[in-house]
């Protein structure tokens, strides 16, 4: 690794490039027909639907407003409330020996994820991973989600970088469009393999 490289920070998204993520999950333990199933997350607990805590809706307002949409799917979308961190199935494979790696080489680490804050305190404590970012920016607390350039924002404020200094990476090619608009190294993740090429050409690794 280049000592510049120290002056540069490295960005990851959580859902999808740390950690899986699904509901299905969490609901495939609770509904057994795969019709139905399909149905359900089409329909009540949504992924649409699920990104409004992401951006900073309380669970509070949320849950009562779905159950009287879908009073037969109280006890599901009470679960989705209470059991979110079984939606979670595991880490990404490979991901997180990347992050221990640039760790290990002194970079410095943050993550931006579009995660609700009242599911973010129940996961990260369950997660040491965590421990190798300077600082975490998450949308539920900031009550602003990706690709909304405020977010972005936020992060270079924390972080104290702009532009080609931070190396982000994230699933979600709308996302990564919007940390190229603001002159972000950004990679679109697909998987470990794919992470790790591009942070050995960045120099980071």
């Amino acid at each position: 690794m280049q000592d510049a490289a120290k002056e540069r920070a490295v960005v990851f998204d959580v859902g999808r490039v740390l950690f899986q993520w699904q509901l299905s999950a969490l609901f495939e333990k609770l509904i057994d027909d795969p019709q139905e199933l399909a149905w359900f997350l089409e329909n009540v607990v949504t992924e649409e639907w699920h990104f409004e805590h992401d951006r900073g809706r309380a669970l509070a307002d949320m849950v009562p407003e779905r159950i009287a949409l879908y009073p037969q799917y109280e006890s599901h979308i009470r679960a989705y409330a209470a059991r979110f961190n079984e939606t979670v199935p595991g880490p990404v494979e490979g991901a997180h020996a990347l992050v221990e790696r640039l760790a290990a080489a002194g970079v410095p680490l943050f993550c931006l994820t579009n995660f609700g804050d009242e599911f973010w305190q129940l996961f990260r404590p369950t997660q040491p991973i965590f421990d190798h970012f300077d600082d975490i920016i998450v949308s539920g607390v900031e009550k602003v989600a990706k690709p909304d350039p405020r977010i972005y924002e936020i992060v270079e404020a924390r972080s104290g970088r702009s532009g080609g200094a931070l190396f982000f990476t994230d699933d979600n090619p709308a996302n990564i469009a919007a940390a190229k608009a603001r002159g972000w190294n950004a990679h679109l993740f697909t998987d470990a393999a794919g992470l790790e090429a591009a942070l050995v050409e960045a120099a980071l690794l």
